[in-house]
C-alpha cells in the first residue's frame, strides 16, 4: 500500500494483517490473549508521519496491550464490515473510537471501496439523475468527487450532505450497538465540533460534515468523549513529523508527536478510572 512504502525519510509503519482480514494495519502486530484496549480510527489513529502514535503511548501509560486498528482515511464501512475488527471488538476490554467523517462510506448516492473507504467506486442512478451534468468516471477518490459536486451546485450538494449525515447516524448507531465493551469516543481534529464543518474554500477539516449536534446524539451511548483539537501552524519538520520528499502538504494535515502525547495522557486518565 502506498502509505506503507519506505521513502527517503519515510517511517517504517511495520504493516501487518490480522486473521480473517485483507486490511493492512500499522504494526507491530499484537495478538493479546488477555485484556487489551482496541483503538479504531482514521489517519490520525494510524499515526501518519508520527513515530509513536497515541495508541503506542497509551499502552506505555496504562501497562496493557493496545491494538492499533486505525487505518488511512478509514470510514464506518471498514469498522463495521472488517472481520478482524469485528473479532477484536468482541474481545476488547475497552475501545477508543476516533469519530469518523461522513464522507468515506457507501450510501444511497455512491459506493466506496470496502477497505480503502476514501476510494470512490460508482455513483448510484439517483446520484446520476441529480448530477446529470457530471461524468463520474473521472473520479477515483471521494474528496475529489465531493469537491466537484459542490462546485457544480451548492443546492444539489446540500442534498448529498443530508444523505451522508443520515447514513452516518445510522451507521454509528449500528457500530456502537455491536460493542459490548466501554467505548471512549475521541474527537481529534483541527476544528472544534461546533465549528462550521464546511468551509468556504473546500470541504472543511476532518471529520468531514460531522456537526456538534451529530456528536451529541451519539455521546450518550459511549462511556466518555474526549475532544482534542490541534492547531499547531508550524511546519511539519518543526512539529516532529517524519515524511518523504513531496509529502509536506499532506503532513501539514496530521497531528504531531506533541498532540499524540496529549491524547494518550487524556485517554489514560479515563481508562484508569473506568
Amino acid at each position: 500500500m502506498s502509505y506503507a512504502q519506505m521513502g527517503r525519510r519515510a517511517l517504517d509503519y511495520e504493516p501487518c494483517q490480522y486473521p480473517g482480514s485483507q486490511m493492512v494495519f500499522r504494526g507491530p502486530q499484537i495478538d493479546p490473549l488477555d485484556e487489551f484496549v482496541l483503538c479504531l480510527g482514521g489517519s490520525e489513529t494510524f499515526g501518519k508521519y508520527t513515530p509513536d502514535p497515541f495508541p503506542d503511548r497509551l499502552a506505555d501509560r496504562i501497562g496493557k496491550p493496545v491494538v492499533n486498528m486505525g487505518a488511512m482515511n478509514a470510514g464506518l464501512d471498514l469498522f463495521i464490515n472488517d472481520p478482524a475488527i469485528a473479532s477484536a471488538l468482541d474481545r476488547a476490554d475497552a475501545v477508543v473510537l476516533q469519530i469518523p467523517g461522513a464522507a468515506n462510506m457507501s450510501n444511497r448516492f455512491f459506493t466506496v471501496h470496502p477497505r480503502r473507504n476514501d476510494r470512490f467506486l460508482k455513483a448510484s442512478n439517483k446520484m446520476r439523475q441529480i448530477y446529470h451534468d457530471l461524468d463520474f468516471t473521472e473520479f477515483h477518490f471521494t474528496r475529489h468527487m465531493l469537491t466537484a459536486l459542490r462546485h457544480q451546485s451548492e443546492e444539489r450538494f446540500a442534498l448529498v450532505i443530508a444523505e451522508l449525515r443520515t447514513a452516518w447516524r445510522a451507521r454509528m448507531a449500528l457500530l456502537l450497538d455491536r460493542i459490548n465493551a466501554p467505548v471512549h469516543l475521541l474527537w481529534l481534529s483541527q476544528r472544534a465540533p461546533e465549528d462550521d464543518p464546511v468551509n468556504e474554500e473546500g470541504l472543511g477539516y476532518d471529520p468531514l460534515f460531522v456537526t456538534r449536534h451529530m456528536v451529541d446524539e451519539i455521546a450518550p451511548f459511549a462511556a466518555s468523549m474526549t475532544i482534542s483539537i490541534w492547531n499547531d501552524k508550524r511546519v511539519p519538520d518543526q512539529r516532529g513529523l517524519t515524511y518523504s520528499k513531496g509529502e509536506e502538504a499532506a503532513a501539514r494535515l496530521m497531528p504531531g508527536p506533541r498532540d499524540h502525547e496529549r491524547v494518550s495522557q487524556e485517554l489514560a486518565q479515563l481508562l484508569c478510572t473506568t
